[in-house]
């Protein structure tokens, strides 16, 4: 498994990416992503958004089916990224309780309120945080 900026990432093989998972917002994407390529084929990604306080969202997680057990070691590999690039935090929002349970696993921190401006705190799921030491 390779994570790469999306800008590193070969222009074609996104693209291809793209095409195949309509669901993923490109434009998040291309802005703060970055790809996940496993077997020489980009099968996964997520963003980044940087937020105020050297805070970070996690958007977008995405990995494809076939793929769905490297999640784990995805988020971790997530967690290297967000100490290289200086991040306190993490914020992550989940709808799924197996992604509740594996963000629980990796010692995230389930938050009834967060107290970010950019988050709409009354999407439904829950919101998940890392500090990042």
């Amino acid at each position: 498994m390779q994570i790469l900026k999306v800008e590193e990432a070969e222009k074609q093989a996104v693209n291809d990416f793209l095409h195949r998972n309509e669901n993923v917002s490109k434009d998040c994407l291309l802005t703060h992503g970055y790809v996940v390529e496993m077997n020489g084929r980009i099968d996964g990604c997520f963003v980044l958004e940087p937020m105020e306080d050297h805070a970070f969202w996690l958007k977008q997680l995405y990995i494809t089916q076939s793929e769905a057990r490297k999640l784990p070691v995805l988020l971790e590999g997530i967690l290297v990224i967000a100490r290289k690039i200086e991040a306190k935090c993490v914020y992550v929002h989940s709808h799924q309780p197996v992604v509740d349970i594996l963000l629980e696993a990796l010692q995230f921190k389930r938050e009834e309120q967060i107290e970010v401006r950019k988050i709409d705190q009354h999407k439904k799921g829950n919101w998940w945080t890392y500090n990042v030491s």
